[in-house]
């Protein structure tokens, strides 16, 4: 906490019902966390865009544009409790900053990677996908250091809410990518949609550092604000109790369940524009990569409104969270099941609208979980689900492009899509609970 911190001297008991952020705080945080998460999604959502331009320019097999695709998520898997870990220790906000400038630069100079491998043709791939290991390293600790700042600054009341209403910043910035980097790709090539965004995702740092982290010098507080933040601050410096968390079938429900619906999204994430440009190659570009993404941030608000009005109406928060959950997993395995046997193209462009819609559901129930069964320690425990979530990311975007090398059948990519989505849901409608376990 910096030295100029001043203390407004009011008087009040420490209670969980008063955040730390002023209603200014919040809002400038919000906004800019928001802008983040669009920018960490649309340099994300970048190569899958543009793979298969990529790929006919440097003569990629599919195997080889899914290996590149899925080692995003072999780096996004190794610092997701280490993000979560040093975020509660040392503040959300300055872990997300060093690593934006990290993946800002990444998607900047990825042109110039990728013609520098070319040159050294045995290696072409794994300097490729060394990269994109470091790239998604860096993304990992985005959101674990997100959850770990509201939990830190919001009361218990505001938290689920406020994170789930910014993780519909990762359908703002798919959509921004399906927009202009559709349009740049068709006006200018596919080096210049990198050049865009990755200068996009730095002028977003600066803000970042320069505008809402400058305004916490000369923050004014409660009396017991003080009081709360140097008591979370020793909870949060003490070990995480990873033993108890292992023990709770809870714990597994929430890690197996956001692993299981991850699959699906990753897999789509990295391979709709592939499914669009292959099946359906007179589609235009610009359609298939907004279109679907448009759904998820009405859902992710919707989602946020329903659980609010039946919390209010006094349903246990369990309750809420398996059916919200089970309104994602339900119209995700619908839409797959049809999208599986259709050839037509508004079907299909349709069911992907629903599937992607679905993850808003998603947003609201499993991926906020971690804050009830650890408000303590959010950031670590929402850092290790993200780090098992990532697991079946680069297992299932690997294996997707792998059989479709071998078989060319997407019915069979969405059907074990949808097969894993269902195991997910029995274990969550078993196991899960929003009772804290610490």
């Amino acid at each position: 906490m910096d030295e100029k911190l001043k203390y407004s001297l009011l008087r009040g008991e420490l209670v969980d019902t008063q955040s730390i952020w002023s209603r200014h705080e919040k809002r400038v945080w919000f906004i800019t966390l928001l802008t983040g998460t669009c920018m960490l999604y649309s340099t994300r959502t970048t190569m899958p865009l543009l793979v298969p331009a990529v790929a006919a320019a440097q003569k990629w097999s599919k195997t080889d544009s899914g290996t590149v695709l899925s080692s995003f998520f072999w780096g996004y898997t190794l610092t997701q409790v280490m993000g979560g870990y040093f975020s509660d220790r040392f503040g959300g906000q300055r872990v997300i900053l060093f690593a934006a400038l990290g993946w800002s630069i990444i998607t900047f100079l990825m042109p110039t990677i990728i013609w520098s491998a070319a040159s050294v043709k045995s290696y072409t791939i794994p300097i490729i996908v060394t990269i994109r290991i470091l790239n998604g390293a860096l993304q990992g600790v985005h959101f674990p250091s997100m959850i770990s700042l509201t939990s830190q600054n919001l009361c218990q009341s505001e938290r689920s809410s406020f994170f789930g209403l910014l993780t519909s910043g990762s359908a703002m910035g798919t959509l921004l990518t399906g927009i202009l980097g559709s349009f740049v790709l068709d006006y200018f090539g596919w080096s210049y949609v990198f050049r865009v965004i990755g200068l996009m995702g730095l002028a977003w740092a600066l803000v970042l550092r320069y505008y809402a982290m400058a305004g916490e010098r000369n923050r004014i507080i409660n009396i017991s604000t003080p009081a709360r933040l140097c008591g979370n601050k020793a909870l949060t410096e003490a070990s995480v109790p990873w033993l108890r968390f292992f023990s709770r079938l809870s714990f597994w429900a929430c890690v197996l369940t956001h692993a299981c619906e991850m699959n699906c999204f990753f897999v789509l994430l990295s391979w709709l524009p592939t499914y669009f440009h292959d099946g359906f190659p007179h589609a235009k570009g610009w359609v298939v990569n907004m279109i679907p993404w448009l759904a998820l941030p009405p859902c992710t608000f919707f989602a946020k409104y329903l659980t609010t009005r039946l919390i209010a109406r006094e349903w246990s928060t369990t309750t809420v969270r398996k059916l919200i959950q089970s309104c994602c997993f339900a119209s995700q395995n619908v839409a797959l099941f049809v999208m599986s046997r259709t050839t037509d193209f508004h079907t299909a462009l349709i069911c992907m609208t629903i599937i992607i819609g679905g993850t808003g559901f998603h947003n609201n129930a499993v991926t906020v979980n971690p804050q009830d069964l650890a408000p303590l320690h959010s950031g670590s425990v929402f850092g290790l689900m993200n780090t098992v979530g990532a697991i079946p990311g680069f297992l299932g975007v690997y294996l997707a492009g792998h059989i479709l090398e071998l078989t060319q059948s997407w019915p069979m990519v969405f059907s074990a899509a949808a097969g894993i989505n269902l195991i997910g849901w029995i274990i969550f409608l078993v196991f899960g609970s929003a009772e804290a376990i610490v």
